[in-house]
């Protein structure tokens, strides 16, 4: 007998019919002998119209209350999608996060998980019942509910199977597994049959929407044994392991992120100390930081730009215009029309003309590079957003059909 974790996205629940699809599919599983752990993600854009309800009632509502929101949306799934396994005579069990007991801290809508309980869960099964867990929430150390961001039910499945020691984790999705680039923007993309954690936490991480990217840290960090499939179609999908066979183009995909903004501090004092302190400044108040470029010193001031999130672009201006004194900067300037475009794959930088094979990809089709970022086996550079679905075309047409 295995335990098999299994996580369906929103558009898998969307509707009756769907939610009929993946009982079908969690019933095969257990019939097959198997105990079942099934994380569920709100149905389709309940998120969505969950966060457009609280914007006509406050344009600025607490993280906190946020979370007690959005943390509704899984409810409904687990339950709805355990009535539908109980009208084919199985036993099964929704739950909620505070119920199983998911620990994280407690930074709202971006919790990280710290523990989770066995009991609970580990006496359903033993009582051999499906256990339907809401995805993308816990609870912080006070009881509140937490939600682990965007994608985090992902999340909340990886680190079930991590805690369980479970002999598989599928993460089910609309499309039938991993492809090099977004098959909606270059319809010829190429579906590999396995991708390395290394190389999917960096496409995760520079824009691809497939898994989340903690998700991806937890499965390499406990080495859980991790599948993307179609939850409408049959068919095998895309393994992620530690070691996969090295493709030709050692180019695992291209990925894009149009969820950036760019914000430059002009005329910073040029003195020791002052990346540090704007940078330990924005991450105390829960800001992460991007792509960072620092100019060459002029007059005894320099230029920093560095790229956060959008929707942080609000708040990272009030922050730092509040401590203008402190840190000793001109004036601020912000675009928030910007993407960033990636190609990754293990070896990249160790290959020697990829990143030149990609700009030279950007030239030919008339696009101008605003940055430029490398790590061992990633080059993202930022553009101009309207440029962003036509870098991914001609960067993929350049490196994958040309072999």
């Amino acid at each position: 007998m295995s335990l098999i974790v299994q996580k369906f996205g929103g558009s898998s629940v969307r509707d009756a019919q769907r939610i009929k699809g993946v009982a079908a599919i969690i019933a095969e599983t257990y019939l097959g002998g198997n105990d079942v752990i099934v994380v569920l993600s709100a149905q389709g854009d309940t998120t969505d119209d969950l966060l457009a309800k609280a914007e006509e009632i406050n344009d600025h509502p607490s993280k906190r209350e946020m979370d007690m929101l959005l943390s509704a949306g899984e409810q409904v799934s687990v339950a709805l999608c355990a009535m539908a396994l109980e009208s084919m005579g199985l036993p099964c069990v929704s739950l909620t996060a505070w119920q199983v007991g998911i620990h994280t801290n407690s930074v709202h809508r971006e919790a990280r998980i710290k523990n989770i309980d066995s009991e609970r869960i580990r006496m359903e099964l033993d009582q051999h019942r499906i256990v339907l867990v809401a995805g993308f929430q816990g609870i912080d150390r006070k009881g509140d509910i937490t939600t682990l961001g965007r994608g985090g039910s992902d999340t909340s499945a990886v680190a079930l199977a991590a805690a369980f020691r479970a002999d598989l984790c599928q993460i089910y999705t609309d499309v039938d597994g991993i492809y090099t680039t977004d098959p909606r923007i270059v319809p010829n993309a190429r579906k590999l049959k396995e991708i390395s954690y290394d190389e999917m936490l960096e496409l995760a991480s520079q824009g691809a929407q497939v898994l989340h990217n903690r998700s991806v840290e937890l499965a390499k960090k406990f080495r859980v044994d991790l599948e993307v499939l179609s939850s409408l179609e049959r068919k095998p999908g895309t393994k992620v392991k530690e070691v996969t066979k090295v493709e030709k183009t050692n180019i695992a995909g291209v990925a894009k992120d149009v969820t950036l903004a760019r914000v430059a501090l002009v005329g910073l004092q040029h003195n020791p100390g002052v990346a540090f302190q704007v940078f330990d400044l924005l991450g105390k108040h829960g800001i992460n930081v991007d792509i960072i470029l620092q100019s060459i010193g002029r007059e005894d001031t320099k230029d920093i730009s560095f790229t956060i999130h959008r929707k942080d672009l609000e708040e990272c201006e009030h922050i730092l215009n509040e401590h203008k004194e402190t840190l000793k900067f001109d004036h601020i300037e912000t675009d928030s029309g910007i993407g960033k475009v990636s190609v990754v794959g293990v070896g990249l930088m160790n290959n020697c003309g990829v990143a030149a094979k990609m700009f030279e990809a950007l030239y030919e089709a008339g696009i101008n590079i605003q940055m430029i970022n490398t790590s061992e086996i990633r080059v993202s550079v930022l553009l101009d957003e309207e440029d962003v679905n036509l870098a991914v075309r001609a960067i993929h047409a350049k490196f994958f059909d040309e072999v």
